[in-house]
C-alpha cells in the first residue's frame, strides 16, 4: 500500500464529518447567528441554551451548530432522525434526559432532523418536556416552520434562519481542510478550478467536502503524491454538470421569473425546461408548487378555475412523495397551467376593490342585507326588504349588494377565454342594466 492508499484508509469516518469544527471561530458562516453578540453566541455565553428550530437549506451547518452548542454548553446530545424515528423513540430520549437533569443536574440537547417530517402527534409529544424545559428542543428543517411546525411547539422555540453559504465561506472551508484535515494535508493537492468546485457543491458544505474527498480517490496521483483535481474528475466524482443556479440570489430569482412567464404566456415546453433548471439546481420543490398555487389565480383564474385546484394537489402530492417522484407532478401542473386559457380579470377585480377601499370612506352597508338577530335590529329595519335568491327563477333576485355611493361599480369583467365567458354571458344576462 503506498503513501496515497494509506492516508485515504486511515480514517473511515467522511471528510465532512473528520472536518466539522470544534469551536464558533471554526464555523463558516452565519455570522448574523454566532459572531460577536449575536443571539446564539450569547446563548453559548451565557450558558442559556434555548430551544430552537433552525431553518435553512442543506449543507449550511445545521446539524454541526446544533453539535457544536451542546459541546460549549457542556449538555449531552441526543440526535434523532424525524425519516426513521417515531413517538417511541422520542418518549426514550426525554426519559433519558429526565434522568441527566434529576440524577446528573446535566442538561439535554434533543436535535431531531428534519423535524418537518414529524406529524402533528409526534411533534405534540415534545411539547411538555421542552416547556418543562427537561430537554432543550433543536429542530433542524429545510422547510418553512410556519408550514411545517405546529404553533405551540413553534412558540416554545426561537426560529433562527441560516443563510447559505457565500463564495467566501465556501473558500474558507476548502482551504482549511487542504491545511487541517489530517489525512489530506499530506498530500499535494491542486484543484482546477475552486469556482467549479464550488458550484457543483449546490450551495452544500456537506456535499462539497465529500465530493472533493472522492476526487481525491478518484484521480490518478503522481509519484509524489502530487493530485490534480481538473474539473473532468470533479464531475465525475459529483456525478453532475455545473448548474448555475445560485438560490436566494439573482439567477434564482431571474429563473423563477423566466417560470411564471413562460406558463402565463402559454408556452409548456418553456415551462418545463425551466421547471427542470430550477429542480437541477436544487430549488424547493414546495416554493415551486407555491408559486404555481399563485399564479393559478392570478394568471388563470375563473378562465379555468380546475386550475387552482390541481396546482393546490400539486402541492400536497409533492408534500407527500417528495424528490425525484415529485418532479413529475410538478412537470404536469406547469404544462397544464401552461396549456390553460388565461384571464387575470380576478386579480384586477381584488386589485381594485382594495384600492377604493384603502381610498374611500368606510361606506355603511345597506339596510336590507344587514344581519338581524334581535327585534331591536329588526325594528331598525335591519334586513327588511331583502330578496332571498333561491326564491326567485335562475336563483337570482335583483337588488343592491354595494353601498349607495358605489351601486354602479363594476370590478370584475370577465374575459372571453375558456369558462370566463360562460360567466360573462351569464352576468351580462342577469345584471342588464348595469353591465
Amino acid at each position: 500500500m503506498n503513501l496515497f492508499e494509506e492516508n485515504l484508509t486511515a480514517n473511515t469516518a467522511p471528510l465532512a464529518e473528520r472536518m466539522r469544527p470544534q469551536n464558533l471561530n471554526d464555523f463558516s458562516g452565519q455570522e448574523h447567528l454566532i459572531g460577536p453578540g449575536k443571539p446564539v453566541r450569547i446563548m453559548i455565553e451565557n450558558n442559556e441554551p434555548a430551544s430552537m428550530i433552525l431553518w435553512g437549506p442543506p449543507g449550511v451547518g445545521k446539524t454541526t451548530l446544533a453539535l457544536l452548542i451542546s459541546k460549549l454548553v457542556q449538555s449531552d446530545f441526543i440526535q434523532l432522525s424525524a425519516i426513521s424515528s417515531g413517538v417511541k423513540d422520542v418518549r426514550e430520549a426525554i426519559s433519558k434526559a429526565e434522568y441527566n437533569l434529576k440524577r446528573k443536574g446535566r442538561k439535554t440537547i434533543l436535535f431531531i432532523d428534519e423535524i418537518h417530517r414529524f406529524n402533528k402527534a409526534q411533534q405534540d409529544s415534545l411539547l411538555q418536556s421542552s416547556e418543562r424545559g427537561t430537554i432543550i428542543l433543536i429542530g433542524a428543517t429545510t422547510e418553512n416552520p410556519s408550514f411545517e411546525v405546529i404553533s405551540p411547539l413553534l412558540s416554545r422555540s426561537r426560529v433562527f434562519v441560516l443563510e447559505e453559504l457565500t463564495k467566501k465561506d465556501f473558500i474558507k472551508i476548502i482551504d482549511n481542510v487542504l491545511v487541517n484535515d489530517e489525512i489530506l494535508n499530506k498530500l499535494k493537492i491542486e484543484i482546477e478550478d475552486k469556482d467549479f468546485l464550488i458550484g457543483l457543491s449546490n450551495g452544500d458544505a456537506r456535499r462539497l467536502l465529500n465530493g472533493l474527498e472522492l476526487a481525491v480517490k478518484l484521480s490518478n496521483p503522481y509519484d509524489k503524491g502530487t493530485i490534480n483535481l481538473t474539473n473532468e474528475i470533479l464531475k465525475e466524482a459529483f456525478q453532475t454538470n455545473y448548474i448555475k443556479y445560485d438560490k436566494n440570489q439573482e439567477e434564482h430569482y431571474n429563473i423563477i421569473s423566466a417560470f411564471i412567464k413562460s406558463i402565463r404566456g402559454s408556452d409548456p415546453d418553456a415551462a418545463v425546461y425551466w421547471l427542470a433548471r430550477m429542480l437541477q439546481g436544487g430549488e424547493d420543490p414546495k416554493f415551486i408548487a407555491r408559486r404555481m398555487i399563485v399564479l393559478s389565480s392570478e394568471d388563470i383564474g375563473n378562465a379555468d378555475p380546475n386550475a387552482l385546484t390541481l396546482a393546490v394537489s400539486a402541492f400536497t402530492a409533492v408534500d407527500f412523495i417528495g424528490m425525484p417522484e415529485a418532479a413529475l407532478v410538478l412537470s404536469q401542473t406547469a404544462i397544464y397551467l401552461a396549456s390553460c386559457p388565461k384571464s387575470n380579470a380576478s386579480y384586477k377585480a381584488i386589485g381594485k376593490a382594495k384600492e377604493d377601499v384603502n381610498n374611500l370612506p368606510a361606506y355603511d352597508v345597506p339596510l336590507h342585507l344587514r344581519n338581524a338577530p334581535t327585534k331591536l335590529m329588526k325594528d331598525l329595519n335591519y334586513g327588511k326588504e331583502y330578496k332571498y335568491a333561491h326564491d326567485f327563477d335562475d336563483n337570482f333576485a335583483e337588488q343592491q349588494y354595494l353601498p349607495d355611493e358605489l351601486k354602479d361599480k363594476i370590478y370584475y369583467s370577465p374575459s372571453e377565454n375558456g369558462k370566463e365567458m360562460d360567466f360573462k354571458k351569464r352576468l351580462n344576462d342577469l345584471w342588464k342594466n348595469k353591465r
